[in-house]
């Protein structure tokens, strides 16, 4: 799959810029995944405990760990439009595997395909908006950019929960059906993206050397820079935190006897308000900057947590917890970007997911576990200590300014 060629660099500019906005097509297509919010109550219904939904996760996640990083360097070298292509694709397989298996060791297979799929998309996507945008000169944008993509990320979300929720209570194939369709269109809709000459690695010997070099050298960087280094670090942690809630969350409402609807539509009004705050973070981020960002996000995460272990509400605190978490990922997005190479972008930024993906293989069977040895309800009272914890030593390192 070779760059689409343009005649002249105007034209080659133009389609720079049209990237942007096939983004928001690409992430709202992509996001129309009606088995998010279902997939562990599915898989309870196929006979799994929550150890063996927390064993299927760790499966997807040590695959992510080992893979994340090679693939973000086949990104780097061989395209970004072409890494996002293989991404689709393997994402729609494993669905379909999901759909048909009944067994662990199917639903493994599945996990770790999806898993690749991921790796294929973590670096890739943002990469090739980035350089895209910086090609053209307008990446100071970005932020901006991103908000919109959060934004247009939530408003599918939205759709996405309730509808699946609502056909989860009718057939489970259906939800999965749909989300195999919406697969297929966009991994269609992948090859329309143009592959921005801006950080494609020169060619320094045969492909193996390559691969060996983009990996030393993006290493390097990520080693010798603090500020970068802790703010992956921190984004990385926040987000495993708030994934483990939103999906153990899913069998917690359950068994306090809400069905699949009501579940999709708590997912959809968190959404919903993530796609009004999205638009909103450049502003925000303008009057509390970086260090109010590092701060109080921690702060809302851990105070929600305590309610969504201790409230007969608990649902409803995971709407803060969700606005944290994409403020977060917005507004660190852009402080990320704008340090890292850009022939370096797609392999520094999977190597922030291969660290996300290491908070995940300890922290999420961890949690699983302890909700069938005591309960979920004790297990979210464990997040909420360690949650709590580690907020203080953030609070305490970013108020002492050795991180500015």
């Amino acid at each position: 799959m070779k760059p689409i060629k343009h005649n002249n660099q105007n034209d080659y500019n133009i389609e720079l810029k049209k990237n942007v906005n096939r983004n928001y097509t690409f992430t709202f297509l992509q996001t129309i995944d009606l088995t998010r919010g279902i997939w562990m109550i599915y898989l309870a219904t196929k006979g799994m405990s929550l150890t063996q939904l927390g064993l299927l996760e760790m499966i997807f996640h040590i695959t992510s760990f080992s893979m994340e990083v090679p693939t973000g360097a086949v990104a780097d070298l061989y395209g970004r439009r072409t890494s996002r292509i293989l991404g689709r694709a393997l994402s729609v397989l494993s669905v379909v595997i999901l759909l048909f298996a009944d067994s662990f060791l199917w639903f493994a297979i599945s996990f770790i395909i999806v898993a690749l799929s991921y790796n294929m998309e973590s670096g890739a996507g943002d990469a090739l908006v980035y350089d895209s945008m910086k090609s053209i000169g307008i990446e100071n944008e970005y932020m901006r950019v991103g908000g919109n993509k959060e934004m247009v990320f939530q408003i599918a979300n939205v759709f996405a929960f309730l509808l699946g929720g609502y056909l989860a209570t009718q057939s489970y194939q259906w939800a999965f059906g749909v989300t195999i369709v919406m697969g297929l269109v966009s991994f269609l809709y992948a090859f329309k993206f143009v592959e921005p000459k801006l950080g494609r690695v020169t060619e320094r010997g045969h492909r193996g050397q390559n691969f060996v070099y983009q990996l030393k050298e993006s290493y390097a960087i990520l080693k010798g820079h603090k500020r970068l280094g802790f703010l992956i670090l921190f984004s990385q942690f926040v987000m495993s935190f708030t994934t483990t809630i939103f999906f153990y969350l899913q069998n917690y409402m359950k068994a306090d006897g809400f069905n699949e609807a009501f579940i999709g539509g708590v997912y959809a009004v968190s959404s919903l308000a993530g796609a009004i705050l999205a638009t909103q973070v450049y502003k925000i981020e303008a009057v509390i900057k970086e260090k109010g960002i590092l701060i109080l996000m921690p702060i809302i995460t851990a105070a929600s947590t305590w309610g969504i272990a201790l409230s007969q509400f608990h649902y409803a605190f995971y709407i803060p917890i969700s606005l944290a978490e994409g403020m977060i990922f917005v507004a660190l997005g852009d402080y990320i970007n704008k340090v890292i190479p850009s022939e370096n972008r797609a392999t520094i930024l999977s190597m922030a997911s291969m660290i996300f993906s290491f908070f995940m293989i300890t922290l999420f069977p961890l949690i699983g576990w302890l909700g069938d040895r005591y309960s979920l309800q004790g297990a979210f009272v464990f997040m909420a200590i360690l949650g709590s914890f580690l907020t203080l030593i953030n609070t305490i390192v970013i108020s002492s300014r050795k991180v500015k």
